[in-house]
């Protein structure tokens, strides 16, 4: 199978969108990505059909009750887990703060976690405060500024008989760059620690199954793969157990629903399990997990193309800052224009209908080590399974001057 992208982007409507007159080059996906035609269909109707809550006697709950199995059922098949193991929440921040108010109960003074130097701050903020909350020591493993890598010798060095948790994300959300999580979760749990994944960039670009990886819990945002702004966190089932989250009393006890605090939206949930059926209706296969690696296959080989073109046009006058080729990484990339802040290099391919960030990106702990946090951060360029190769060239254009 190969993607016949043209066609595809006929059914995402943002993309026939005309800005000034012109249609954009959305090359922000990195930050949020256009949403599937299938994904606004099912969101409007579950508004409409699944307007009841959960538990109740009458068929609009019903209907609400299966919006949110169908949706579990999807996010199973997405990571590779199973239904009964899939939180949902509002985002993948949310989630991670729930989390670790969880995880750092069960933690004791003089004990350590181990967070990556390459992190969004949202897979570092949440454990630094709940290590000061429990007394627990932070240490940070270093990255290779050269090619914006996480350094996983040094990430080793740092476990201990006292080290509870390794935090790390699955790829870098600014610099592209993808971990080895499965090194990262095997060293881990040699010391009977645990491994908490941010998957959220590497979910649109690569396809991800817990069972391989050998991770604990993997969280991500459906709004970062085509879909709505919600989000899922994947844990071990027999983790799930034992974990004891903040909940009122009429919560779950036990189960997925004992993390999720309130009514979900259930419109959104829809919207997730549209989001993960488009992705599948990508690939081929006798069931949609099998569909998914197919799909990804494809996606992945696209963005390769488009990553190699981006870098092979980029010359030799504009900073990349992460990895020369597309061994390793994801087709994210951050450049900085010789003799022009981030912010006005952004601002000026904006002017030409290219959508790109800049500044950090909330990727503070990369920027920082990479010593550009104080002159601005970076030009994040960002490219997707719907981008063309056009829209390649147009940033290039304006890029290189």
């Amino acid at each position: 199978m190969s993607l016949d992208v043209v066609r595809l982007r006929r059914q995402f409507p943002a993309l026939a969108s005309k800005d000034a007159g012109q249609t954009p080059a959305y090359l922000d996906g990195p930050a949020g990505t256009q949403v599937h035609d299938s994904v606004v269909s099912a969101v409007g109707a579950a508004l409409v059909d699944s307007a009841s809550n959960v538990g109740g006697g009458f068929a609009s709950s019903a209907r609400s009750g299966e919006t949110v199995a169908v949706a579990r059922e999807a996010g199973a098949d997405f990571l590779g887990g199973s239904p009964d193991e899939i939180v949902f929440g509002p985002n993948m921040t949310t989630l991670t703060f729930a989390f670790t108010r969880a995880v750092a109960r069960t933690w004791s003074a003089g004990d350590r976690i181990v967070l990556s130097g390459l992190d969004h701050d949202a897979n570092v903020t949440p454990w630094v405060m709940a290590a000061a909350d429990r007394g627990v020591e932070v240490d940070f493993a270093d990255i290779d500024p050269s090619d914006m890598s996480l350094d996983l010798d040094h990430l080793e060095s740092l476990l201990t008989d006292r080290t509870r948790l390794v935090a790390i994300t699955g790829a870098s959300n600014t610099f592209g760059t993808m971990v080895d999580v499965g090194r990262v979760a095997a060293a881990a749990h040699g010391v009977d620690a645990l491994c908490f994944v941010d998957g959220v960039h590497l979910a649109p670009h690569v396809r991800i199954d817990v069972g391989t990886l050998g991770v604990d819990a993997i969280v991500c945002s459906a709004y970062k793969f085509f879909g709505p702004h919600v989000g899922s966190l994947w844990v071990r089932r027999e983790l799930l157990a034992e974990l004891e989250p903040y909940k009122v009393r009429p919560a779950p006890s036990d189960g997925p629903g004992k993390f999720e605090t309130g009514t979900p939206s259930f419109a959104l949930l829809a919207g997730y399990a549209a989001a993960i059926d488009y992705l599948a209706s990508l690939g081929a296969g006798a069931d949609r997990p099998s569909r998914l690696y197919s799909a990804f296959a494809q996606i992945r080989g696209w963005e390769e193309t488009l990553g190699r073109r981006f870098l092979d046009g980029l010359g030799r006058k504009v900073a990349l800052y992460g990895k020369p080729s597309m061994d390793g990484r994801v087709a994210t990339f951050a450049i900085r224009v010789p003799g022009e802040r981030p912010q006005a290099t952004a601002a000026r391919l904006a002017a030409h209908g290219v959508y790109v960030w800049a500044g950090h990106n909330y990727a503070i702990e990369p920027v920082t080590r990479a010593g550009l946090l104080e002159d601005g951060g970076v030009v994040r360029i960002g490219f997707l399974h719907t981008n063309t190769e056009a829209e390649v060239d147009r940033a290039l254009e304006q890029i290189v001057r």
